[in-house]
């Protein structure tokens, strides 16, 4: 139907039968008219300009992914002045270039890395060896409160002079992959400041609490000029501490009810926690805080001490009335300070280095054993034998790695 309301509308016609017909032309306005005709026109020229281009369009379409790539991953130079200037765009961009499994962007992070950690180290001759970053793991069972402790303790370092980075990780899901990301929605205030970075990635089913590429995140967060970092697992159990490799200090935060006394001596995150932080002491909850800070100064006791200088501290905090925040963060900096004096510092970062490396070797070797075609016919073949009760599990796994051997 015509855009303008006239007699032409009433018949029931469309504005190019109208104009077709000599008997409803008549009836057809100056304005539908030229209106048609202009519409018309602009159709046709529509339709000649998109089979004459089509062929291109095609080429276009191929090309388009590489061409994008090439503008994303210019520069690896550009990208590490733009880091080093503290620009949290070029961090951004470099942390979601190292957490790529795409080959070339790939390439591209190895040689951001690279710089990036030949820059740290000449930094940190400049400082007599002194450490650039003081790291920090947080660790806890879901509903801890981790998040909200980050949101209010990062203000308080903010207020101290500090640049904090953040790095959280959430779960994904085993069944499609996904992750929510909402660790973030938790912090706003944080988020706001323009001396604080958040970055949130998912676990992609990484076991240990955090993701692959945790440790790269780690060194870009200290090259753009943060000197506080926060990484915050996922909620965690007994036995998932994959951030004590990654971090200067560990600790663990723990909500009033989270179990008795025995939950404490058992082996396992407790053997390696530095400090135990008791959350949510306020309102009703007080009693029931200070009987969970008995029993575990009670259980700690019992532990085998990990450093010779420091022994394990419990306190506890209330981040809704923004108490013990203070305390918490003496806690950690007479911590840093001791281990520094003591040498275990730097000792520590340099066993984390090698640490690192040795995760790289085992990453990339199970990824270029999936990558293998010879080897993914085999896994499927052993697999429907194993299935089919043919052969045991260990002679199949045995075959399998005797082929990549070759």
């Amino acid at each position: 139907m015509c855009l303008l309301a006239s007699d032409c509308c009433k018949l029931g016609h469309t504005p190019k039968e109208c104009l077709s017909n000599e008997k409803l032309r008549e009836f057809v306005p100056e304005e539908c008219r030229r209106l048609a005709y202009t519409f018309f026109e602009c159709k046709r020229s529509m339709i000649d300009m998109r089979s004459r281009f089509r062929g291109r369009k095609v080429i276009f379409a191929q090309r388009l992914p590489n061409i994008i790539l090439r503008r994303y991953v210019s520069s690896v130079t550009d990208l590490y002045k733009g880091l080093i200037n503290g620009d949290r765009g070029c961090l951004a961009k470099s942390i979601t270039l190292v957490e790529s499994t795409h080959v070339e962007k790939q390439h591209k992070a190895k040689e951001l890395l690279a710089q990036v950690l030949q820059g740290l180290k000449q930094r940190q001759e400049k400082q007599a060896n002194k450490p650039i970053s003081f790291r920090i793991g947080l660790s806890g069972s879901p509903g801890a409160g981790k998040s909200t402790f980050i949101n209010v303790f990062g203000r308080f370092l903010l207020n101290q002079g500090h640049k904090v980075a953040v790095l959280t990780v959430d779960p994904s899901s085993s069944t499609t992959g996904g992750s929510i990301l909402g660790d973030k929605t938790r912090m706003l205030e944080l988020s706001r400041e323009p001396n604080a970075y958040i970055r949130t990635s998912p676990s992609s089913c990484t076991l240990g609490g955090v993701t692959r590429t945790t440790n790269d995140a780690i060194v870009l967060c200290e090259a753009a000029g943060y000197n506080v970092i926060l990484v915050e697992t996922v909620g965690v159990g007994q036995s998932e501490f994959a951030v004590v490799d990654m971090v200067d200090m560990f600790c663990v935060l723990l909500p009033p009810g989270s179990g008795d006394e025995l939950q404490g001596m058992k082996k396992g995150i407790m053997e390696l926690v530095d400090l135990v932080i008791v959350t949510k002491a306020d309102g009703d909850l007080m009693q029931e805080v200070r009987r969970l800070k008995s029993e575990w100064l009670s259980a700690l006791r019992l532990m085998r001490r990990r450093s010779e200088n420091w022994s394990p501290k419990v306190i506890s905090v209330s981040a809704r009335k923004n108490e013990g925040i203070d305390k918490a963060w003496s806690q950690m900096f007479a911590f840093e300070n001791t281990m520094i004096d003591s040498g275990e510092f730097m000792n520590k970062r340099s066993q984390q280095l090698r640490k690192w490396m040795w995760n790289n070797v085992k990453d990339r070797m199970l990824d270029q054993f999936l990558a293998d075609n010879d080897i993914q016919k085999a896994i499927q073949t052993y697999e429907d034998r194993v299935i089919r009760g043919l052969v045991t599990p260990f002679v199949a796994a045995d075959a399998i790695l005797n082929l990549f051997s070759k």
